[in-house]
């Protein structure tokens, strides 16, 4: 390392930092002291001394350090641990170890990488993971590497790649030498290669499973394909592999009744001279869900609009309707049936006063939209709902088009297409002023003739605990003929209505105590995360309680587990998984009160590695060229080492540089105070203050 002393200031400046340390010195001991002269000349000096040092670095001179250093050739042996390299890779370890002591003893700095980002050496490589991603593993070495004297990386692999994209393509600031190990000849096997399904079906309803079948070398043979639910077989196919490269698609069709997820198998019956059969099975995990949502149509009396809406209610399979009118069926039986939605068409209406069950949905928290009608009372659902008010006069009513609302962002709606609304039949609405609440917002205007004004014709209301929207007119089944004779569909007026039935009845998550796993699907071996909110009555996040959760496997088996909920560390973490389907229950006290919530999730066995096992030469060919490399068969590993050995590249002349001010070394100070403690120790031990 190389110092250089560099100054901010004129060289020359250093005269007046001696000249006042002298002075100063001069100053302090020039009047005749109690001690000796060569004494009084010492401490001087100390002084001098200090004081001019003080003063040199107020001047700010800065030092430049030069550091060398020597950066090695670095040779890097990369190996592919997945299981498809087990058969060819333990055998080759003991040539890989000494071939990387060879190089060391020849002056290289030798490095291991796989998979495992903690392995450090060939000694601990174990061939055991389920997937390949050779590129990930290129990239690791190169960013570990990044700015160093790397020139070569030993790739030991069959070439499988399953994850990630090919390594081919990348781009790397050293040569990758390809050691290929493996078989390239395909083995006589058949096996499940994909198997295609939605993740989510719905319950009761009928979903298709596609499983595709690949086989290599065994013609003629013959076998069956089951679908299981649970071990359980539904369905039995029988599979004929009819030549030599055989890839067919099985369909299956299933229906559940049971909600959650759900375990399905595809497995293939075992044919005679098949290399494995670990391939032959595919698990499947489908959540069925019933998300079918209930909606009360209750109307006054027949109307047309009524068989608009159950045509736009279910055109979408997940909406269950019931349709009541109070004028055929006065005495409305009460039920227990949660509805997500109440659609009132021409309620509040004076008849609608006694029916206890109209009151009921009024006054519930159940979401309701208000279609208004000429035999509506306008004043009862001023006092029923105060999302929109409006003071009509004499029961008077206007014929109003309706005017799409462009600062209306909440339901998405496209614009420009909402401008057909405006050729669309008026609606008979009731003339008078209209005042929306705070919190509510106008979705469509009322245009009279060609007067645009700002009176609300549809409005929505979602910030109170019910939320509630409001049609001012009725005429629904006029807008859905008319735009299907101008466009031939029914499309925009079907999209308006449906868009605002689905934020009408979405249900929202207002519990206080929620847990739940990050992802709904994990791999074995990977750490199962859960995590936990707990909040107070104003929905601010609170800490500090003592959760319980309880986990079930396929089984029945469960598993307690306890923890304390910090804010430091909100998730929770299992580890230690095996494959299936977990039912997961979690439990707190709030207050004294014993709040629960469940749920489930699916530890997946992820191993692909068997789906092929047929070395590929070409892609290690390809990478080794790429990158100017070489493609390296085992048998001549050693020959490649000492080729290694006589092209090794130069080691590299690394320098560094760094420039301090000379005030920030710390040895500077010390050497201050060592230099005034002892002139203070000198004057004080011979009496001087």
């Amino acid at each position: 390392m190389r110092s250089e002393l560099l100054f901010q200031t004129p060289y020359w400046f250093i005269v007046f930092c001696l000249m006042a340390g002298v002075a100063y010195a001069w100053l302090l001991y020039q009047p005749v002291a109690s001690w000796s002269r060569n004494l009084n000349y010492a401490l001087a000096s100390l002084r001098g001394i200090a004081v001019s040092c003080i003063c040199f670095l107020l001047l700010s001179p800065l030092v430049r350090k030069t550091e060398n250093t020597i950066d090695k050739a670095k040779v890097v042996f990369a190996i592919d641990n997945s299981e498809s390299v087990k058969k060819y890779g333990d055998s080759l370890l003991t040539a890989i170890r000494s071939a990387a002591a060879e190089l060391a003893g020849s002056g290289f700095e030798v490095s291991f990488q796989t998979f495992d980002a903690s392995l450090s050496n060939a000694d601990s490589v174990r061939f055991d993971k389920n997937k390949t991603d050779l590129s990930g593993l290129l990239q690791t070495v190169k960013s570990n590497f990044e700015g160093r004297n790397l020139t070569d990386v030993l790739l030991l692999s069959d070439g499988i790649a399953n994850q990630g994209v090919s390594p081919a393509f990348g781009q790397y600031p050293f040569r990758v030498n390809t050691l290929a190990v493996g078989d390239t000849v395909p083995d006589l096997d058949l096996r499940v290669k994909d198997v295609i399904a939605n993740r989510v079906a719905y319950l009761e309803n009928d979903f298709p499973i596609r499983a595709e079948l690949v086989a290599n070398g065994l013609a003629g043979k013959t076998t069956t394909i089951a679908l299981k639910h649970n071990g359980k077989v539904i369905e039995t196919q029988r599979v004929t592999i009819d030549r030599e490269s055989f890839y067919k698609a099985y369909d299956f069709k299933t229906s559940s009744a049971q909600k959650g997820v759900q375990h399905y198998t595809i497995e293939l019956g075992n044919v005679a001279g098949e290399a494995s059969t670990r391939n032959n099975k595919r698990d499947i995990y489908i959540d069925i869900i019933d998300g079918r949502q209930n909606i009360l149509l209750l109307a006054l009396a027949p109307h047309p609009d009524i068989k608009a809406l159950r045509s736009l209610i279910t055109a979408n399979d997940n909406y269950e309707l019931d349709v009541q009118i109070l004028t055929i069926n006065p005495n409305m039986p009460a039920t227990t049936k949660p509805y997500d939605l109440v659609i009132l068409h021409q309620i509040p209406n004076v008849l609608s006063l006694g029916n206890a069950q109209v009151r009921k949905y009024i006054d519930s928290k159940t979401p309701v939209w208000y279609i208004l009608g000429n035999q509506s009372a306008v004043p009862l659902l001023n006092t029923a709902t105060r999302s929109l008010n409006i003071n009509s006069g004499n029961g008077q009513s206007d014929k109003v088009t309706a005017r799409f609302n462009p600062a209306f962002q909440m339901l998405n709606l496209d614009a420009e297409s909402l401008k057909l609304l405006e050729r669309l039949p008026p609606l008979s609405v009731p003339f008078g002023e209209y005042n929306v609440a705070s919190g509510t917002e106008s979705i469509l205007f009322q245009k009279v003739g060609s007067l645009n004004t700002n009176k609300p014709l549809l409005v929505l209301n979602t910030a109170g605990e019910q939320k509630t929207a409001i049609l001012a007119g009725e005429g629904i089944w006029q807008w859905r003929q008319e735009e299907y004779a101008l466009t031939s569909k029914q499309d925009v007026v079907d999209n308006l209505f449906q868009k605002l039935i689905q934020i009408l009845s979405v249900r929202e998550d207002k519990r206080k105590f929620r847990v739940y796993p990050v992802r709904q699907e994990f791999e074995a071996g990977e750490s199962v995360m859960f995590q936990t909110e707990i909040y107070n009555d104003i929905y601010e996040q609170i800490y500090g309680q003592e959760v319980k959760l309880v986990l079930t496997n396929e089984k029945g088996v469960a598993r307690d587990y306890s923890y304390i909920h910090t804010a430091d560390n909100p998730r929770f973490s299992i580890s230690g998984l095996g494959e299936g389907v977990y039912r997961y229950q979690a439990s707190a006290t709030l207050k004294g009160v014993q709040e629960k919530v469940t749920g489930q999730l699916v530890v997946r066995n992820v191993d692909i590695e068997m789906n092929n096992t047929t070395a590929d030469f070409g892609l290690l060919r390809e990478l080794a060229s790429n990158s100017g490399g070489e493609f390296v068969a085992p048998a001549n590993l050693t020959s490649f080492v000492e080729r290694l050995k006589k092209e090794k590249p130069a080691d590299r002349l690394d320098s560094t540089e760094e420039m301090v001010e000379l005030i920030h070394l710390k040895w500077l100070f010390f050497f201050l105070i060592i230099l005034l403690g002892i002139e203070w120790g000198l004057r004080k031990y011979h009496g001087g203050y």
